[in-house]
């Protein structure tokens, strides 16, 4: 009885212990409640940063991005330019497939290829339109030669995300979300996945790079702010990202919870529709016109004194924001520091549509999502009234990311908004994609869906783009930034901070100013 009545306290304190530490800093599971989630389990279905943030547990890229996406060695452990359009990329060697087949260049040269094969909602192609074709050179030399002088290949690769050549060409989302074709090198093996729900992980211990710390992971899709804010106190997760203004004010005050904040990369645009004809007219005194006001410049440049980005920032945002004159970072290669900063002038907004021939102002259709960053369909809403003040009726629409960029990307809307992230930190990936006229075999103006068009910004982004010399490239892009933002072929309004939330003491989350959430990069608090 003595020896059962000490056995029985050391399993009693055993399993208070265990009760006490079942948080996550403690038990090697770390449960995260994020606002978004992937589409698919596919890496290569599409482009938007929550995808990118899910599946990298999952797959590594050729080459990775520290958390100011400063270039670094991945699957990848170095790359050179061999000659003008050839750039050789080692591959790194003794890296396992969760299979336990090696990784090999037979399996980087397949996810290359098979990129412009998958047809998501928006192509990854961005990423390798430069390629013109890969060549093995042996089992971890590849060689991407590509259609002209490529000297930013190495940045788009950070999205390279490398899948094992055994899937076989066919392979689409049922095989992947399924796990079957989900066979990565990346720190944590697939376990199961319930679309908008669950996605859950297990650390791979054959992993090529530094140990996760957690077992198991559980990414928990909550895109409601309020219900995911609730699920941190009440400790459904153990941590939260995208963490509202409104919440962020009265978390700095409640010590059961640490907060970090970063800068990030990611903007919210206008996009005016320039093309002759709109999805849907504008109305003036109420009835349908065919011309488009967008197309002429007094109105594009009134949608933008009309906007107070102070405002914004100070209020719809509380703070965590700053207003924005261009589409990324002045830093980042190509940014121009030469753009002032726009100014707010409603009278001077209401000149402009007078002399544009629309003193009454006209209505106009507006969309936006409400699900992917913080504060977006609060700044569309906020918007739409700044814009009434300049005697616009502006319909503001604030949709589900599932809904909205299906529709943007077939070109439905007259006038919207979306958050855009420069992941390469440079300019060719932003103003390439957005401004250059939309070119399906070059891949250039990939996202441009408004039908902006201006040969000065192409000739420039093409020559940049081909211009091996840093120097000569940097001016070409930061020309290509003041054209076209004086253009307004796009309209910046804030650029977004972002913070993340965890229960008080138990991790430290380093923030990465592309907001993306990596369980393989928290560690628990020491």
């Amino acid at each position: 009885m003595k020896l059962n009545f000490k056995l029985g306290g050391v399993l009693a304190a055993a399993l208070m212990a265990g009760t006490m530490l079942s948080g996550a800093a403690s038990a090697q599971t770390l449960t995260m409640g994020l606002r978004a989630g992937p589409d698919s389990i596919d890496p290569h279905w599409s482009t938007l940063g929550s995808q990118a943030e899910a599946l990298r547990h999952i797959f590594d890229t050729l080459v990775m991005a520290d958390e100011n996406l400063q270039l670094k060695p991945g699957l990848a452990t170095s790359w050179k330019p061999v000659d003008d359009t050839t750039w050789e990329f080692k591959i790194r060697e003794g890296v396992k497939f969760h299979d336990g087949s090696e990784l090999t260049a037979e399996d980087v040269k397949f996810s290359i290829d098979r990129i412009p094969v998958v047809t998501g909602p928006m192509s990854m192609t961005i990423y390798t339109k430069q390629v013109k074709e890969t060549k093995v050179v042996d089992k971890n030399t590849l060689h991407v030669i590509t259609k002209a002088p490529a000297p930013t290949l190495p940045n788009d690769f950070v999205r390279l995300f490398v899948v094992s050549k055994s899937i076989g060409m066919d392979a689409r989302n049922e095989q992947f979300n399924s796990g079957k074709a989900a066979i990565g090198t990346g720190p944590y093996k697939f376990v199961s996945w319930e679309p908008k729900g669950d996605l859950v992980l297990e650390r791979f211990d054959g992993y090529w790079g530094e140990k996760p710390h957690w077992q198991k992971v559980i990414r928990k899709e909550i895109p409601n702010d309020p219900a995911r804010m609730a699920a941190l106190k009440s400790g459904q997760v153990d941590l939260v990202n995208y963490v509202p203004a409104t919440d962020y004010a009265s978390m700095q005050k409640d010590k059961s919870v640490d907060t970090f904040v970063a800068d990030t990369i990611y903007y919210f645009n206008l996009t005016p529709n320039v093309k002759e004809t709109l999805p849907k007219p504008v109305k003036v005194d109420g009835k349908e016109i065919a011309a488009n006001p967008l197309r002429d410049p007094k109105v594009r440049e009134a949608l933008d004194l009309a906007i107070d980005r102070k405002t914004l920032v100070r209020v719809v945002l509380e703070g965590l924001g700053k207003p924005a004159n261009q589409l990324m970072p002045t830093n980042f290669f190509g940014g121009s520091k030469n753009l002032p900063e726009r100014p707010y002038n409603v009278a001077k907004a209401k000149e402009l549509l007078a002399a544009a021939g629309y003193p009454k102002g006209f209505e106009i259709d507006f969309f936006c999502t409400n699900n992917r960053l913080p504060g977006d369909g609060a700044v569309c809403e906020a918007l739409s009234q700044m814009w009434a003040r300049a005697g616009l009726k502006v319909n503001a629409n604030a949709l589900n990311g599932t809904v909205f960029f299906p529709a943007q990307q077939k070109g439905e809307f007259p006038l919207w908004m979306s958050g855009w992230g420069t992941l390469t930190g440079e300019a060719s990936y932003t103003y390439g994609s957005l401004v250059h006229t939309a070119d399906p075999k070059t891949g250039l103006g990939a996202f441009n869906k408004q039908g902006y068009s201006n040969p000065e910004v192409d000739a420039l982004l093409e020559e940049g783009s081909r211009t091996m010399d840093d120097a000569k490239r940097r001016a070409l892009f930061e020309k290509v930034t003041e054209v076209s933002m004086n253009d307004r072929a796009l309209i910046p309004t804030v650029q977004l901070q972002t913070v993340w939330a965890a229960k008080k003491g138990t991790m430290v989350i380093p923030p990465r100013v592309d907001q993306e959430t990596l369980a393989y990069e928290i560690k628990p608090k020491s």
